[in-house]
């Protein structure tokens, strides 16, 4: 167990700037790879299904190592585990980029698909590490502060880089030109890899001794299977904490799950419907994003602010329900313009709606029990990404691009309803 101290000032100095530099490479990261990922499989010819599997994939993943990696990471130097395990999932980005040299267009996107799916093994350490850590470093007092610094510089990379890999893809031939792009992430998320890697911890295990035993208790975590899983451990406690999904820990994780699902609902909808409906090129599509992005940083600067003045829980509440008005104004678009207005809506609400639910999920989260908790937080959100990306492109096929996208609108908002009473 680790205990909660106040970090020196030298010491949270260190830690901000190193976790402000992280998300600014994270955002070149982002804008490129990340942001045309979709768009890429798209391109190739990717179905509705292949689309959706590229978040159904590794939520599968997730769900089934989610319980032992948070049993291996309690009480290990998790500033460690957030470096590691953050740069073998950015490797994959890396190999994506020489996929054209061996794979025909159909087995690219399948390509695609695996690599993502192997990604998400060490991503699901980095989720569960990496909130536990800034918990760990930043100061509730500063968490507003942080996660809006954060947001504003994440905005400010992913715009410029967005931008940037826009013009490479409409200036550059294939497959060249997503080659770039996913290279230029490669590159950014080991810069962003390199930062976490500076952060420092107040109290950790010592490190001769983890770095020891990880790996081979790694392995022997993965054989234990889920029954020897749940069972008690010496220290009175088990991995699958039952006990706080009876309490109003587990009521505050089902409106989570339910928003993940109504978040990624849309998501293989999106890229599908920005190519076959609306017929953008890929420039087109990157200044969306950049406007998306340039107002989250708009936004974001202000969130300590209006944080301080509504709280945690209203800021909640009233971001899930206006995260609907994306897929809604985007349901509406004929052309290009109403895709920028709703990017533009949509950078806003985002701004707000990212620093609520990580501001209000660290309030809910006893500092002494942080593990068991994230793990928690790690299933129900592979939960809602495997139930949303599933049920995405069906109801794309079954209902049409443009009638899902209002659905997903009215899911979003309903969901508000559900953090007003849980969360």
């Amino acid at each position: 167990m680790m205990v909660q101290t106040s970090p020196s000032p030298e010491n949270l100095r260190w830690n901000l700037r190193a976790l402000y530099w992280d998300v600014i490479w994270y955002g070149v990261l982002a804008g490129s790879a990340v942001a045309f990922l979709a768009v890429y499989a798209a391109r190739l010819g990717a179905s509705s299904l292949q689309i959706g599997l590229l978040s159904a994939g590794p939520a599968i993943v997730n769900l089934a190592i989610t319980l032992p990696a948070g049993r291996w990471l309690e009480g290990r130097h998790l500033a460690r585990a957030t470096f590691l395990s953050s740069v073998w999932q950015r490797i994959g980005f890396v190999i994506i980029v020489a996929l054209p040299w061996f794979l025909d267009e159909q087995a690219r996107v399948w390509g695609l698909v695996w690599i993502t799916l192997i990604m998400s093994v060490p991503g699901t350490l980095l989720s569960i590490a990496f909130n536990a850590v800034f918990a760990e470093v930043v100061p509730a007092e500063w968490r507003a502060r942080a996660v809006g610094w954060r947001n504003a510089l994440v905005a400010v990379s992913v715009t410029l880089t967005t931008i940037l890999c826009g013009r490479i893809l409409d200036l550059v031939a294939p497959p060249y030109n997503y080659q770039i792009v996913f290279l230029i992430g490669g590159v950014g998320g080991m810069m962003s890899s390199y930062y976490l890697g500076r952060i420092r911890l107040a109290s950790a295990p010592p490190l001769a001794v983890q770095a020891r035993k990880s790996m081979r208790q790694w392995g022997e975590t993965l054989r234990l299977g889920w029954g020897q899983l749940t069972r008690p451990r010496a220290k009175g406690k088990s991995l699958l904490r039952l006990d706080l999904l009876r309490g109003p820990f587990g009521l505050f994780m089902l409106s989570y799950l339910a928003f993940y699902a109504c978040q990624y609902l849309g998501l293989p909808i999106f890229p599908l419907f920005y190519v076959r409906e609306l017929d953008l090129t890929d420039g087109a599509i990157s200044v969306g994003g950049a406007l998306f992005h340039g107002t989250m940083m708009l936004a974001s600067l202000c969130l300590n602010r209006v944080t301080l003045r509504l709280g945690n829980r209203k800021m909640l509440v009233a971001s899930v329900t206006l995260f609907g008005l994306y897929p809604l104004i985007l349901g509406f678009a004929q052309d290009a313009w109403l895709y920028y207005i709703a990017s533009v809506v949509g950078g806003v609400v985002f701004a707000f709606l990212n620093g609520a639910m990580i501001n209000r999920l660290m309030e809910r989260v006893p500092a002494d029990d942080r593990p068991a908790h994230m793990t928690l937080h790690n299933l129900a959100l592979n939960l809602g990404i495997l139930a949303g990306s599933l049920l995405g492109p069906a109801l794309g096929d079954w209902l049409g691009l443009r009638e899902a996208l209002y659905l997903t609108a009215a899911l979003r908002m309903l969901a508000g309803l559900l953090f007003f009473f849980l969360g």
